[in-house]
């Protein structure tokens, strides 16, 4: 009697320690709930008053406490051990059964790592890898005959554009600007003009005849031949090879920079840049610099190696439409270095200002 009494006390402890450790260790409330439920119903039925005096009892005997103090530590070590590897392996094969029976379909996953479906597609760029096999040239959609569905950087455009039709009112002088271009977004023929012209007659041109390509978004690059010409006695004719690029800088800067190579080792490099303020949608304040150097002197053209004129002005104008808008504006010139000298011998003055009014025009 005295020995199921002892393994009865031993069981109630152990499932006390258990409890405790494992709500410790595990944070379940509400197992520990559960057991501290068990031993306050075993208070209840005398259980706890039977352990406390067959304890009290086995005090008094020391080799029955030694025997019970070493089976406790070792059946509390070995079932707790027992319990916590238990509830470890239970749990890491819920979260695996949990994992593998719940993961979203089509997403790779330790059992699923090839995608949905059966068609695979390829890390190469195919453009046609997600037409369903259809492209511009068959399937149900495609017209009879010769391709005809295009894209549209493949179809050809044109345009005419007069960035700058003006006249000065005081010198009873002109000028213009304009350009043209006919092609695709890649590739594209244009031609720039730009003169002067006094008392109803051109005083001199350049003209040029490029081939445009686009080598990124917002810039192109120019390959083709200059022609300056001049009326008269006001210099020489001269034909340039041009190289150079033209784009939207950052800051939404319009850029131009122009390498030409003439003959008899005759170099000029030219460019230009533009910004323009909108004070509204139709009234806008438009900046515009130009720079030009000579690489060797041109005496019969009055130009001279190194930086020989700039200009600097602003036009103010109104669009009545994106195709249409008058402005008015000013411009000052000026001339550098022995081209400056030059102009001083023959009376004409190095720095000027022009009082301008003009139309800017496109279609």
């Amino acid at each position: 009697m005295k020995s199921i009494n002892h393994n009865t006390m031993k069981r109630h402890l152990l499932a006390l320690a258990i409890s405790v450790s494992t709500s410790a260790l595990f944070s379940l409330p509400a197992q520990a709930a559960d057991m501290n439920g068990v031993v306050h119903d075993g208070m209840h039925d005398g259980t706890y008053e039977e352990m406390h005096e067959n304890m009290h009892e086995g005090m008094h005997d020391e080799a029955s406490h030694d025997a019970m103090t070493d089976d406790m530590a070792h059946g509390m070590t070995h079932d707790m051990d027992g319990d916590i590897h238990h509830d470890i392996q239970g749990e890491m094969h819920h979260d695996v059964h949990s994992n593998t029976h719940h993961d979203i379909p089509g997403e790779p996953t330790a059992t699923n790592t090839e995608p949905a479906g059966d068609t695979q597609v390829s890390h190469q760029r195919d453009p046609h890898a997600y037409s369903g096999g259809l492209t511009l040239s068959k399937g149900p959609y495609a017209l009879p005959g010769p391709r005809q569905l295009r894209m549209a950087d493949e179809h050809r455009f044109w345009s005419v554009i007069g960035d700058r039709l003006e006249y000065e009112p005081d010198d009873d002088r002109g000028a213009y600007d304009l350009s043209a271009w006919y092609g695709t977004t890649w590739n594209r023929l244009q031609i720039n003009a730009e003169g002067e012209f006094a008392d109803g007659s051109l005083e001199e041109a350049e003209t040029e005849v490029l081939w445009n390509h686009a080598v990124s978004s917002f810039f192109d690059t120019l390959l083709g031949a200059k022609f300056d010409t001049y009326n008269g006695d006001e210099g020489k004719d001269r034909q340039w090879l041009a190289l150079g690029i033209q784009g939207l800088a950052p800051y939404w800067f319009e850029t131009d920079l122009t390498f030409y190579i003439g003959d008899e080792g005759r170099t000029a490099l030219s460019g230009e840049a533009e910004y323009e303020l909108l004070f509204t949608q139709r009234l806008v304040l438009q900046s515009r610099a130009e720079l030009t150097a000579y690489g060797k002197d041109d005496e019969d053209n009055g130009m001279y190696s190194g930086f020989t004129n700039g200009a600097l002005g602003f036009r103010l104008r109104y669009e009545f439409s994106r195709q249409f808008a008058p402005y008015a504006g000013v411009e000052w010139t000026t001339a550098f270095g022995d081209t400056a000298d030059a102009a001083e011998d023959e009376g004409e003055p190095v720095t000027d200002t022009h009082y301008l009014a003009g139309v800017k025009f496109w279609f």
